[in-house]
């Protein structure tokens, strides 16, 4: 065992193959146990952040030579591997495909002969083949048990009596073959949705049919479609289920009133986008008494009108939540639905889930109470109405209106409030900051990452970008919503001593990755900052968020943050409650937003139930449409991003060979991706174009380091770049670098010959001088740094 430091830590002292070694001896000793990565910490006596890497590097060397597998989560257990195992197939076009465990080990080679042409997902069986000396393990597929996907996205190209659907798929390396008779009418440049049906043992390509034409390359809608189909998502509505939804009546009878709190002369109305159509919240407030508030939080009462079951139940349950593109939603439920029958529309009677909160001058909840309502909105407001209106009466944060645009002269001090429910507004808006402030004082963490938008012609064609910011009108939105949120769930969870909650849907989020919060220590230490990766959870949250306040308007803020993120787990829908370590809340749930979110829905149906004094429900049941739900959000969330993707490459195919300035945003084996400043749109440098020496990527930093000369382009750092390719196809964008801030070398300079590099300081003290380090260390051959590149 390695000695302790002054600090009490082993220090430098651990050396890392003793580490390994050491490892391997625990692993083997006890091999059914699982270690967490800080028991392991604490095994080694390994305290300061330079010991915590020592022992990473080393398990991270032994997951890779197969000896330990890992959860990506920081949990450890011996790799026992048997010779015929389960799991799933990955798929690449280069053939070099592999196999992930079930146990979630090493993935495993699996070459195309051996893959039994499986397609990328399927579960699989496989059988490990004899290792040989100096080689990575191998295994053959010798069964497929499942299919993940068997339907693919592309451009059709026609000949006489056949027609191949090329695809950019990365895990098919050959296109898929269409025999005449399978081509359902499709035509040469057609985009197509093509099902493999049969592929041959001796055929390098699979066999499909056409099942579905999305129209002609480059179309926005075809485009569009074809990035939903993509990833499985639907694209078109049922015709049965809406006409379902044609059926259902929009009158609430006099009965179902009296059934009801009613809200309908209560001062109410929405607040949300400038473009939104299905309005499923709306913030109700009325003074009882002095130094007393009532605010209402009433969400669309979307499960009287969708029963458990029934046809526009069953479609709600497979789409789990509507879907956001650039130019469009892809609603969950049918638009009669969503955007009629249960939308929050103004001057309108409506049905509403309700959360009532009784609160007093200081912001504090005396009491509340849950309740299904009938509500009158009497006005919808956009963000941007009211946030006119809070900065307009003076009452608008500093932040806020230090943003650039335009900003509404203040009124003088003393003035009666100006503007429709301005008294209204104001005051759920003063109710909603302390709200925040008292969250954030308990740990809550706050990534405010702006969003990027497009504005589009008629006919979705990209001519602007804007940055979408949460400003004072959103954030009062979202407090409330929050509030509301976590009141339900805290209901439900909370029973007395000895007795079991019921089973519910909880929102739940998990701790950060020990592994991934150690490496962002590292990483930010680059700045100059620190931050705690180890106390209770409160402790290393608060930490979290001083390092996100101390950025703020520094250069490395984006960086940082990107960074942060990446440390932060994904939160997920379970009826096993964890709480929600971002926003430090035990209890959280999904209760606000029905009309997009089936999870919500099941919350409303369960909190009906329960409030009737039903039983509690099959806890298997509400998981697996917890995790199918979790599933679907992230499978959109990926669409979104395609979506924004898409638009960024054609609104930049416009400006092929400009000039912008940017920043470094990401660092691979495979280049740089760049940010512009001007309008956020994100390409690559490919390593190809770094000429001027032979780069290697530095993982732990985030940076490539040249070899020769050690130029350095680190995440953060400042650049221009020109426009050099726009790829629909691929949705990509290649950049080229034209300067950078330290100005010492361009790029395109010295690929094409012109210069050579300034030699560093060192080579002044190199025997010889400048002349024989020149000589020593020659600049490498364009063409033999092309093939490194590579």
């Amino acid at each position: 065992m390695a000695k302790k430091d002054k600090k009490g830590g082993s220090g430098s002292r651990l050396k890392k193959k003793a580490v390994a070694q050491q490892l391997v001896d625990l692993f083997n000793e006890f091999p059914e146990k699982e270690y967490d990565v800080k028991d392991l910490f604490a095994h080694f006596k390994a305290s300061n952040h330079p010991a915590k890497m020592i022992v990473m590097d080393a398990l991270n060397d032994l997951v890779l030579d197969d000896y330990v597998t890992s959860d990506g989560q920081g949990h450890y257990r011996n790799a026992v591997r048997s010779n015929v195992m389960e799991g799933t197939f990955v798929r690449k076009r280069n053939g070099r495909n592999s196999f992930v465990p079930d146990d979630g080990g090493k993935s495993i080679l699996v070459c195309e002969r051996n893959s039994l042409h499986a397609l990328d997902g399927d579960r699989v069986r496989v059988t490990m083949l004899a290792r040989r000396a100096g080689h990575t393990r191998e295994a053959e597929v010798t069964e497929i048990l499942e299919r993940a996907n068997d339907t693919f996205v592309g451009q059709l190209q026609v000949e006489r009596g056949y027609g191949f659907l090329v695809t950019e798929s990365r895990s098919l390396a050959n296109d898929i073959f269409i025999p005449k008779d399978k081509l359902n009418g499709g035509q040469n440049g057609d985009k197509a949705v093509v099902k493999i049906i049969e592929w041959p043992s001796d055929s390098k390509s699979p066999i499909g049919k056409v099942v579905d034409i999305l129209g002609k390359q480059g179309e926005n809608n075809a485009e569009m479609h074809a990035i939903l189909a993509q990833y499985g998502l639907p694209y078109t509505y049922p015709e049965k289920v809406e006409k379902a939804a044609e059926k259902l009546s929009p009158d609430i009878t006099p009965e179902e009133i009296a059934r009801r709190e009613d809200f309908r002369e209560v001062t109410t109305f929405t607040i949300d986008p400038h473009d939104a159509k299905d309005f499923d919240d709306a913030l109700s407030i009325r003074q009882l008494q002095k130094g007393l508030w009532e605010v209402g939080v009433h969400i669309a009462d979307v499960s009287h009108y969708v029963k458990e079951g029934d046809i526009i139940d069953k479609e709600a349950v497979k789409r789990a939540t509507s879907v956001y593109l650039v130019d469009r939603t892809i609603p969950m439920l049918p638009e009669r639905l969503c955007n009629f029958i249960c939308s929050l529309r103004p001057d309108e009677e409506k049905l509403a889930y309700s959360t009532i909160f009784h609160i007093n001058d200081k912001g504090e909840i005396k009491d509340w109470h849950l309740a299904h309502t009938v509500i009158k909105s009497n006005r919808r407001f956009t963000y941007e109405e009211v946030q006119t209106i809070l900065e307009r009466n003076g009452v608008a944060s500093e932040a806020d209106l230090n943003l650039p645009g335009e900003h509404p002269e203040p009124l003088p001090a003393g003035a009666e409030p100006e503007g429709e429910y301005a008294a209204e507004l104001i005051q759920l808006d003063k109710f909603a900051k302390i709200l925040r402030a008292k969250r954030f004082k308990n740990g809550s963490i706050g990534f405010d990452r702006s969003e990027v938008r497009f504005e589009v012609d008629e006919k979705g064609h990209p001519i602007s970008t804007y940055v979408k910011v949460a400003k004072d009108a959103n954030k009062l939105v979202e407090e409330f919503m929050l509030l509301a949120n976590r009141s339900v769930a805290q209901m439900i969870a909370v029973v007395p001593r000895g007795r079991k909650p019921k089973v519910f849907v909880y929102r739940i989020h998990d701790v950060p990755d020990p592994e991934k919060m150690e490496k962002l220590s590292g990483f930010v230490a680059r700045f100059g900052y620190k931050i705690r990766t180890e106390g209770t959870k409160t402790e290393v949250s608060k930490s979290l968020n001083r390092l996100l306040s101390d950025i703020k308007g520094k250069k490395e803020e984006e960086v940082v943050e990107m960074v942060a993120l990446r440390a932060m787990m994904k939160a997920r829908y379970s009826t096993h409650n964890i709480g929600h370590y971002g926003l430090m809340f035990d209890y959280y749930t999904h209760f606000t937003s029905p009309i997009r979110r089936y999870p919500d829905t099941m919350v409303h149906r369960l909190l009906t139930r329960y409030a009737e004094g039903g039983r509690s429900v099959s806890q298997t049941k509400y998981e697996d449409l917890c995790e199918h739900a979790s599933n679907m959000e992230q499978l959109a969330a990926t669409a979104e991003r395609a979506s924004i993707k898409y638009k960024q490459v054609e609104f930049m195919a416009d400006r092929i060979g400009q000039e912008f300035d940017g920043t470094v945003s990401g660092v691979t084996e495979f280049g740089l991706y760049v940010e512009i400043t001007e309008n956020s749109c994100e390409g690559m440098v490919p390593l190809r174009l770094l000429l001027d020496d032979y780069y290697e990527f530095d993982e732990r930093n985030f940076c490539l380091v040249g070899r020769r000369y050690r130029k350095r382009y680190s995440l953060g750092d400042k650049v221009r770049i020109r426009v050099e390719r726009a790829n629909l196809e691929r949705r990509q964008l290649d950049f080229a670098l034209v300067g950078d801030e330290g100005g010492d070398i361009k790029p395109e300079k010295a690929a094409k010959g012109g210069g050579a590099p300034v030699p560093p300081p060192e080579a002044k003290k190199a025997k010889g001088g400048k002349k024989n380090y020149a000589k020593k260390n020659k600049r490498p051959r364009a063409g033999r740094a092309k093939r490194a590149a590579k």
